[in-house]
């Protein structure tokens, strides 16, 4: 007589736990795009402080450099948090501080009112992409690279539409209206606040850092995070976003039908032709061949957090942050310079021309990579 009930509710429990799951992925995907959206404002702020504050070119700069170092540099610090507190607060109050700070910048009374509300947008945007990086995806229960693609997706196309998005906004309502553009985050953060919980599991994690699982799988984390390293570098070339979003999405696919270090080896290979023709060529043919060197070298953004995920799972707070903020971040304080600094000695083509040298050295060191990389067994973790 009891077997009857067990039959029937069982489906159902495993319903319940798809919609969760799925729920949750749509929410952080959403929570993504919005944080990447303010994340990605900086380059409409600058013009329109200096013309309203009457800052230099450099206090300019030093706006951007201090927004990437708190949105990208500081993302290790959130994810080690993160792993340690298992606080949902990490990801779901970030939209809103990210927000609330990012548009607070169009009003900002002076340059030190400036500084202060970068800092705090990008603390936002630094303390959601670690935590919300593992949960995204952590309900679903197959195919959670190509889950995961949708997530890294979602945050592409938002740094993709934030300059157009910002345009339109101050050009229709004006910078006196900037505020309302953190109204979807705020509106975001409640949603998280009351629909989304931890991944099962969470709750029973020791509360503390384990450095001993980090040190046991330190070398294919370090070949993963040279990869992004040089990909960030060679992204320098692409600029296109959209056809990223693209690669990022047929990545996660590809790489839960063919293996994750296959894909990671035929992302840098087969990029470096069609970058090298995009240097030799000029055109349509030239930028048709750039957007597929795009598409392609970024097929692997959302394979390498799930592999690091899986590599050090009660760490991978901490693993995510190192490979979607800190290697992304210092890439771009390193190599935007750099480049800046050889093409002054040379030319701007022979800068750019160089840094395909990057996905060279990531094919290499991707041959270091475990052959069953990405196919271990998929723990629920924080």
């Amino acid at each position: 007589m009891s077997s009857a009930p067990d039959t029937i509710l069982l489906p159902q429990s495993r319903q319940t736990t798809v919609q969760s799951g799925a729920l949750t992925l749509l929410l952080f995907s959403i929570g993504h795009f919005l944080v990447d959206l303010y994340s990605g404002s900086m380059g409409i702020f600058q013009p329109l402080l200096i013309n309203r504050l009457g800052i230099t070119l450099t206090q300019a700069g030093v706006l951007g450099g201090l927004l990437a170092f708190s949105s990208s540099i500081t993302q290790p610090l959130y994810g080690y948090l993160s792993d340690r507190f298992h606080s949902r607060l990490f990801s779901a109050l970030a939209p809103a501080v990210a927000g609330v700070f990012i548009a607070s910048l169009g009003g900002a009374a002076n340059f030190r009112w400036a500084l202060i509300f970068a800092v705090l947008g990008g603390a936002g945007i630094a303390s959601f992409h670690p935590q919300a990086s593992v949960w995204a995806a952590a309900g679903m229960q197959v195919h959670r690279a190509r889950w995961m693609s949708v997530f890294i997706t979602a945050g592409t196309l938002g740094i993709a539409l934030s300059p157009a998005f910002y345009s339109i906004f101050v050009g229709l309502f004006g910078y006196q209206r900037i505020l309302w553009t953190a109204v979807p985050g705020v509106l975001l953060s409640l949603a998280l606040l009351l629909l989304v919980r931890p991944p099962q599991g969470a709750a029973h994690r020791r509360q503390s850092f384990d450095g001993n699982a980090l040190r046991a799988v330190w070398r294919p984390l370090t070949i993963l995070y040279c990869g992004v390293f040089f990909r960030s570098a060679a992204w320098a070339l692409t600029l296109y976003l959209t056809a990223g979003a693209v690669g990022g999405f047929a990545g996660g696919y590809l790489s839960d039908r063919y293996g994750a270090r296959r894909v990671i080896l035929l992302s840098f290979a087969l990029s470096i032709p069609f970058m090298l023709f995009f240097f030799l060529s000029t055109g349509w043919l030239a930028i048709v061949s750039l957007a597929l060197g795009g598409l392609i070298l970024l097929f692997t953004i959302p394979v390498n957090v799930v592999v690091a995920q899986q590599l050090a799972p009660s760490q991978a707070g901490t693993v995510s942050a190192l490979l979607m903020g800190f290697a992304w971040g210092a890439a771009g304080l390193i190599f935007i310079p750099l480049t800046g600094f050889v093409a002054q000695r040379t030319s701007l083509h022979a800068a750019l021309f160089s840094l395909l040298v990057f996905p060279v050295l990531g094919w290499i060191l991707a041959h270091w990579l475990p052959h069953d990389l990405g196919r271990r067994k998929v723990e629920h973790y924080s």
